[in-house]
Parts: C-alpha cells; structure tokens; sequence
C-alpha cells in the first residue's frame, strides 16, 4: 500500500464522500451546457435556432450513451479499471474546455463546437463508468442512502454551473468560470486516483471469452421478467412529475408571477427540495425496503399533484402562494423518489452488466422524461392544466401494479 493512498470505498461515509464528489462532476456540465451556456449564447446574440440546434447536438451522447456502455463493461483488465474509465472521461472533458480559456463564443462558435460534442461525448461516458463502478463496489444495503449522496452531488453541481456560473460570469469573467468548471471535474478525478481500491471485482479471462460472457449475461437479463418490468416502470411511473415539471415554469407564468419570482423558486426551493428528498428517501428506502419505498414516494408524487390540482381549480389560478408551496413539496418528493427508485434499478442491475444495463434503466426514464412532456403540452392546449396534470398522475400510478413484478434483489442473474 503506498503511503500517500488512501481507501474511500472501505466505509459508508467514504463511499458517500466519493460519489458525491463524482456526481458532482456529472452535473457540472451538465448545468454548464443546458442551462448556462444556452443563455450565455443568446447574450452573446447568437439566434434561438443556432442555440436550440447546439443544444440538442450536445444531448445525443447522453442520449445513447448505452450504444457503448458494453465496451465500459467488457475492456477492463487488471490494470484498466472503470476507475480508469471514469479517470480517462474526466480527463478529456477537462482537455476539452481549455479552449474555452482563449477562445470567444460569439466569434469563434464554430471552432468551439467540436470540443463541446468532445466533451459532451467524454461527460455522457463518465456518467456510464460512475453507475458502473457504484453498482460494483458499494453493497445493497447501502445503494438508497448513497443515491441520496449521489443526487445531491449531482443538484449541486447543476445549480452551480447552471445558475450561480451566470451570476460568476459578469463578475470574474469567462475563463475564470471555465477554468473553475475544469478544476472542479479534476479535483473529483484526483480524489479517485488517490483513493486506494480493493473492492472492484478484476476481470477475468481472453478479451474474446469476455465478450462472449457479457453476450450471455445480456441474454440471460433479457430472459428475466425484472428487467423488462424494470423498463416499463422506467418508462411511465415519473409521467407525472416529468410533466408538471416541463411547464412548471409557464405555468406559474400563467397564474400571475413574474419571470424574477419564477427564478428564485428554481434556484432555491427547488433544489434545496430535491436535495433534501434525496438524502431523505435514500435513507428511508434502505430502512423501508426497497419496492415499499418507491411505492410509498410515487404515491406522494400522484397525492401532491392532485392536491395542485385543486388548489388550482378552488382559487381559478389566484392562490399563487399555495400553488408555489405545493409545487415545491412535490420537488422534495421527487427528491425522494428519484433517489429510492434509482437504488431499485441499481438492486436489478448485473454487477457484469453494471454499465450497460443501468444505462438503458437511465434512457428509460430519460424517454419518460421526453413523451411526459410532449403528451402534457397537447393536453394543456386542448383542455387546460388541471386536466392535463390529473391525467399523467394517473398514468404514473399505473406503474404501482408494475412494482409487484419487480423483485428487490435479482437472484437468478447474480448467481
């Protein structure tokens, strides 16, 4: 053992430590592309459609991260690690973004684009490897509390890079901002290779064995009802949240507070709520069990939306302040929510498959995410928000029946 090493995946705060400070450095870019640099652009006069175009450019590696979430799983060795995997991805986001010390973004957009999509692509990769890497070193009974500590992580890092980076931005200027935003993602990848690690299982056999093995292992997860359950659940239980959070912010437009109102309630409440319920329901769904866990917070989540519903209905718009405090309640459930369920996919995830099958668990709900809003819009247009956000609570309670098909441990792949 060297001297200067020491062991963060040996305890439960040490483990909490490390992937709190690796969820970190995956929300950093991620507040820094969709939501700092979007209006950083619009600033500097670049038009919507160039911003909207970039912006979904940027999304597509988180997008299908899971196309080579496989080779995450398979190319290790006893030297290559997901450790490395996560140390590599950390070190060229960092490589790419010190253009941005020198370069201008009105000016020079084109010749910075390549190092985005470079560094989109390296931040998308480091996220697969994390998940890895947690699902293979950190025990059962600790993957609740931990993804409390790795959404809180993460919270941060988003308001940060996505809110408080604006504000850093009139103040310290560009490459201050930017060069902040690189030591941030290296101080958590210097913190893991100083972290001595005895815990993550080595690989073994011929690279061709190996391919073969992880081949069967994904038939084997494909033969099992939890993982398909596991998907469908992904797919609609967070239709609810996912919706009234996509028009949140019109909607309380729309019942009469300001633009400035709105972005206080995004910048403090929201995540001060979703940062709580995190470390909350992650506790909670370590001491609860799992699947009662997760059925008890999506409860909440349809409970909380139909109660806005009709405080809505009751005061027709006007009691702004309740609308606001029960909006920022359910963001506390999907704090807890988020952090229970996110365990419930980790529980049903092969440690040999730890990349690529919590990847497609992640694009599941990333898919939520996306029809949530899409369906949402049509309803809000065609009838109204009450009856728009009634109708995708109830399509997330439909997932509760799927929770009973959903063992807290898959038994039959991890023998």
């Amino acid at each position: 053992m060297k001297p200067h090493c020491f062991r963060l995946t040996g305890t439960p705060a040490g483990r909490k430590l490390l992937f709190a400070l690796l969820y970190l450095s995956e929300g950093a870019p991620i507040g820094f592309l969709w939501w700092a640099l979007p209006t950083r652009l619009r600033g500097a006069g670049v038009p919507v459609e160039d911003i909207t175009a970039l912006t979904a450019l940027l999304v597509i590696p988180w997008t299908f991260k899971f196309a080579w979430a496989p080779f995450v799983d398979v190319l290790r060795s006893l030297r290559w690690t997901r450790r490395s995997w996560i140390v590599a991805a950390q070190l060229m986001m960092g490589l790419a973004l010190l253009p941005l010390l020198v370069l201008d973004l009105q000016t020079d957009l084109a010749l910075i684009v390549p190092f985005l999509v470079l560094h989109a692509v390296a931040a998308a990769t480091q996220d697969v490897a994390i998940d890895a890497y947690a699902i293979a070193t950190v025990p059962t009974s600790e993957r609740g509390a931990l993804n409390g500590w790795m959404q809180s992580g993460m919270l941060l890092g988003r308001s940060v890079f996505g809110g408080v980076s604006l504000l850093l931005f009139e103040r310290l200027g560009s490459p201050a901002v930017h060069l902040l935003l690189i030591t941030t993602i290296w101080l958590s990848m210097a913190v893991l290779l100083f972290s001595r690690d005895g815990t993550e299982p080595a690989p073994y056999g011929k690279m061709r064995e190996r391919w073969q093995e992880f081949a069967a292992r994904v038939k084997s997860a494909l033969q099992i009802r939890a993982s398909w359950f596991g998907l469908l659940f992904a797919l609609i239980a967070g239709a609810g949240f996912e919706a009234v959070g996509a028009v949140a912010g019109p909607f309380l437009l729309d019942r009469g507070l300001t633009s400035e109102h709105v972005g206080t309630f995004f910048a403090l409440p929201v995540i001060v709520g979703m940062t709580g319920g995190s470390l909350l329901g992650g506790i909670l769904s370590d001491k609860l069990g799992r699947r009662r866990a997760v059925a008890l917070f999506l409860a909440l989540l349809a409970v909380d939306i139909l109660m806005l519903v009709g405080a809505d209905v009751w005061s027709n718009g006007r009691a702004t302040h309740l609308l606001t405090a029960l909006l920022a309640i359910l963001y506390f459930c999907i704090g807890l929510f988020t952090a229970s369920s996110y365990a419930l996919f980790m529980d049903i995830t092969h440690p040999a498959l730890g990349a690529t099958q919590f990847s497609a668990y992640m694009g599941a709900t990333n898919a939520c995410e996306s029809w949530a809003a899409f369906v949402v819009g049509g309803l809000i247009a065609n009838w109204s928000y009450p009856v728009a956000f009634t109708a995708m609570a109830a399509v997330s309670l439909l997932a509760l029946p799927v929770l009973k098909f959903i063992p807290t441990e898959v038994r039959e792949m991890n023998e």
